[in-house]
Formats: C-alpha cells, structure tokens, sequence
C-alpha cells in the first residue's frame, strides 16, 4: 500500500509502488490534494466514507483509472464521470483534458454534488469558474445525453453488465473503465473501447470490489 502522511508522500509512493507511470498523471495527481475531497485519512491507501454511505475509492484505484484513460484524456475530450462523489476523479480528469475539454461529474445525491462544487472551490477555484467542469444531480445508469458523445467515461460503482445507455453515449473511439460483476462479490474493472466502426472491444483489466451504481428509485 502506498500509505502517506501528505499529498507530495502519496504520490512518491504511488510511483515508487509503480501504479504510478506516467508524467501527465503525476502532475494531475500532485495538482488535485486529496485532502480536500475527503476528511478522513485522506493520503492513506484505501477507500474512505464521505457521507451518505458512499465511499472515495483508494488512491491507487484512482491512479489506475486515470492511466487507463489517459490516451483519451487529451486536450479538448469530452469527459463523463458517473458517481461522481465528492469531485476528485472528475477534476482529476477535467485538468487532464486541458483548457478546452469539458468533464461532466453525474452524482445521485444532491448534497454530494453540493459538497463537491465546495470542495472544487476550494481547491481549483479557477477551474469551476472556466466552466470546463459541470455537475449534475442525476441517475448515473442513464448518464448524460445532453453533451454526449464522451471521448472517455469513467463508471465509479459497479453494474451487472456494462451499462447500455451508458455505451451509447461512448464516441466513436473512446474508451469506458466501469466496474462489472455481481454486488458484494467480486466484479472485473473492464476497459471498453468502441472502435471507429462502432463495434465494441472490452479487455477485464483486474478483479475488483466497487459499491453498486443505485439508480433514482
């Protein structure tokens, strides 16, 4: 586990516990403090509550995700982050996509997405203000049809199969990371990229155990 005491300490362990590659990353992850995305032992290396029964997954997760995205995390990409908790993968991935990229967060609960835009302004104050980053209170399973098509989406909390609505809405050429599997058991992190010609390839990157993607009722 790379367990730390700081931000700078937690990235270091990152890298040096080699889920951490890429340059572009580091930096994002140096940028984004994860102390201000959740009060409880933000730099140890394991999923911790933020309310409402919902959890921040562990940095090295996040780490992987955004490794795993960051071919289509490039300047000016559509991004969609569903279960968008307390903010922290969404502005991870907005800096990701530069000035003139738009990420989405959709979150179930208002008051997730209320505290998220506290803690964005906390942290990033200019970047919730550029507008480049939105959130939405909203049922995740259907995503957001209103700016799709995503060059990226990235799926916080696990399904039975990989969500249809959600593959609808993945560009031609983008790449979704979703949790898939049954609930309380263990689920694989897919990576899902539709192809230019719109047939779909999906590679199970690790086993995993995310909570469920609760819809509106």
């Amino acid at each position: 586990r790379s367990d730390a005491n700081s931000n700078i300490e937690l990235v270091a362990n990152l890298k040096k516990n080699g889920v951490l590659k890429s340059q572009r990353v580091e930096q994002v992850l140096l940028t984004v403090d994860r102390g201000h995305y959740t009060q409880n032992n933000p730099y140890e290396d394991k999923p911790q509550g933020i309310g409402h029964g919902v959890t921040i997954s562990a940095p090295h997760m996040h780490t992987l995700v955004l490794e795993y995205l960051k071919d289509n995390l490039y300047e000016g990409a559509k991004v969609l982050d569903i279960g968008s908790g307390s903010g922290y993968s969404t502005v991870s991935m907005a800096l990701l996509v530069g000035q003139t990229g738009l990420t989405i967060g959709v979150e179930l609960i208002p008051e997730l997405v209320a505290q998220s835009i506290q803690n964005i302004k906390r942290d990033q104050p200019g970047l919730y203000e550029s507008e480049r980053i939105k959130f939405i209170v909203g049922d995740g399973k259907k995503g957001y049809a209103n700016a799709a098509p995503y060059d990226a989406i990235f799926v916080g909390a696990a399904s039975p199969e990989v969500p249809k609505q959600l593959l609808g809405q993945l560009k031609p050429g983008g790449c979704m990371i979703c949790p898939v599997g049954a609930c309380g058991a263990s689920q694989a992190l897919l990576q899902v990229k539709k192809l230019e010609d719109g047939t779909i390839s999906q590679t199970s990157l690790m086993g995993v155990m995310y909570g469920y993607l609760k819809d509106a009722s």
